[in-house]
């Protein structure tokens, strides 16, 4: 489009692209005046550069395209489900990544139409009316949701098939040299091994998977999800192939295949129907041949803030108030798996400024946040937990997150760094949140460290949350309310009212979700989880008995006297507010003592 001032193109009777924009999205002629002066020096088109200064949405500009060129416009494609499979049939997915097209509908007289991004490519549109045999009918969209739907489209033809997934010739390497990712969707490739390792991982990313275990028996090759944290069989193959796809596995993780009597570690990154997928793979030697485990993780995902993490609104005052103190130690304990990372990420979210010198060292770091320096601890070059928070202490940091206390090292330089200043993020693998306590002056840790140091132990548990297309109301027994430390009259009146917890659904009084099962959650009644909480704040009593190296029985049972919620009482109000159910609490807390 020919630049011209903006006096010139309200006086036209020409809709141009800038004046419908001013007279009917309302933007400013002011940011019409500065993408056109941007156009004369940089060249381009009008629309691209007011996308670029920000001054408009792409729902904005397709509009505007569209108006102009008296084509339809949606701001919505249908969803991947509604469009009809054989038209993603007819369009090879590289042709339409490339050229952002998308066939969507048909029309009662054989009409197909096709969602573009820019009217004004009718090259395209020929070439597709020809690949689909069929007169089409363009309908602009905004170019972002195009390859949205594209790759859920593509993702879901391909869902029940074996992927494939052709390799460069230095696509075996680590990506993370600049390369960019090509969708595994894309590519094409006739090697059955590559064929059945990609669909692995696919289904894998489909299914929500956290872990792919592969796992090498007497007659075959077993490959289980852990989807939710339970493991479930995903599919198997005949024990000669075995060499074969632990040796794929091994090159797209760049470790030495020739090695098999040591364990190994590395990690794989694959763009997988649109996600940035990062996967880390380890091998161990069994009596049957290496198992691999793959732990993926999903880079494209918004990370949760505390808000979003299952805290309800007592508990999240709380953690707030301890996050924003200038110096001290917060602890999550639990087990592995229990989502302790998760909740460290979700406190560095909320507290993140650009007043803040925030640090990190991680083993390893799973996920990468902006504005935060993040380190990864290597042992082979003696870069530990406590050699990296010792170097920090040297870089004038605000807060510091310390992966996991391990041992007294790590410990004394924790407490020595909250002492000075400080305030330090950590974990340790203990039951329950009186026992991190305890795990310290185990360690060898001087108690009055201890007791002057920690301000608060945050012990969780994960709990599935059941699947809301099949979930139903019903009435559970007395015993299992009373297993749930609630009183049975109370529970049956619908009398218990809890501070709010984000994702709690009314339910009729007196009931609990049950799990039931369907296709959305491939039949197992949960989908999804969220966290359970006890969080134990270090008061005067607790810090008494900390100094007289008391048992961790004998501190839980001073900070229940002080108003401490356990992990089943918090679990029980999620179950009341039917975010789980009653089997999933007792599976994962147990009364202490």
């Amino acid at each position: 489009m020919t630049a011209v001032p903006v006096q010139t193109w309200l006086q036209s009777s020409t809709p141009l692209l800038g004046e419908l924009l001013v007279a009917r999205c309302g933007v400013r002629p002011e940011a019409i005046e500065t993408a056109l002066a941007r156009q004369r020096d940089e060249g381009g088109l009008l629309g691209e550069v007011l996308l670029r200064l920000k001054l408009i949405d792409e729902d904005q500009l397709a509009w505007a395209l569209a108006e102009q060129a008296e084509m339809p416009w949606l701001k919505e494609l249908p969803k991947a489900d509604d469009i009809p499979a054989e038209l993603c049939d007819a369009l090879p997915i590289n042709f339409a990544k490339q050229h952002r097209v998308m066939p969507f509908a048909r029309t009662e007289h054989g009409v197909v139409q096709v969602a573009i991004p820019d009217p004004t490519d009718l090259d395209v549109l020929d070439d597709v009316a020809v690949l689909l045999a069929a007169t089409v009918e363009p309908v602009v969209v905004s170019p972002t949701k195009i390859v949205e739907t594209i790759n859920k489209a593509y993702a879901r033809l391909r869902g029940g098939a074996e992927l494939e997934h052709k390799q460069k010739d230095d696509g075996d390497e680590d990506e993370f040299g600049g390369e960019e990712l090509v969708d595994i969707l894309d590519l094409t490739d006739e090697a059955p091994i590559i064929r059945w390792v990609n669909s692995l991982l696919f289904q894998a990313v489909k299914e929500r998977a956290s872990d792919i275990h592969i796992e090498p028996g007497e007659k075959d090759v077993g490959v289980r999800y852990r989807i939710d944290g339970v493991l479930r069989e995903a599919k198997r193959a005949p024990k000669q192939f075995t060499s074969s796809i632990l040796a794929r596995v091994k090159i797209m993780a760049g470790l030495n295949i020739a090695e098999k009597r040591l364990p190994q570690d590395g990690r794989i990154r694959r763009k997988i129907a649109g996600k940035d997928v990062d996967m880390r793979v380890a091998t161990a030697p069994t009596a049957n041949g290496e198992r691999v485990t793959i732990r993926l993780l999903d880079r494209s995902s918004v990370l949760l803030g505390l808000a979003d993490v299952g805290m309800s609104a007592d508990l999240l005052v709380s953690m707030r108030e301890i996050i924003q103190r200038p110096h001290g130690i917060l602890l999550v304990t639990g087990p592995t798996g229990s989502g302790k990372t998760t909740t460290l990420y979700a406190c560095l979210s909320e507290i993140l400024s650009p007043e803040l010198n925030i640090l990190t060292v991680e083993d390893p770091v799973e996920y990468q946040l902006e504005g935060i320096s993040q380190t990864q601890i290597n042992p082979k070059i003696d870069l530990t937990f406590a050699t990296g928070l010792r170097s920090f202490l040297r870089h004038d940091p605000d807060v510091i997150m310390v992966g996991e206390i391990r041992d007294r090292e790590t410990a004394e330089i924790a407490i020595q760094a909250s002492l000075t200043g400080h305030f330090v993020f950590s974990t340790v693998h203990t039951n329950d949140a009186a026992g991190g306590i305890t795990r310290l002056v185990e360690m060898g840790i001087e108690p009055f460290l201890v007791a002057s140091s920690l301000v608060g132990l945050l012990a969780q548990r994960l709990v599935r949350r059941p699947c809301k297309e099949c979930a139903r109301p019903v009435r559970p027994s007395e015993q299992a309310v009373l297993q749930l430390g609630l009183d049975p009259a109370t529970f049956y009146a619908g009398a218990y009212k809890f501070p709010h917890t984000n994702g709690a659904r009314e339910l009729p009084p007196g009931t609990v979700l049950q799990a039931v099962g369907c296709p959305t959650c491939l039949n197992v009644g949960y989908r999804g989880r969220t966290g359970i909480y006890e969080l134990l704040m270090l008061d005067e009593a607790t810090r008494r008995l900390t100094l007289d190296k008391s048992d961790a029985g004998t501190i839980r049972s001073a900070a229940l006297k002080g108003g401490m919620v356990t992990l089943r009482f918090d679990g029980a109000r999620k179950v009341v507010q039917g975010m789980t159910t009653p089997e999933e609490v007792m599976m994962v807390t147990a009364e202490a003592n």
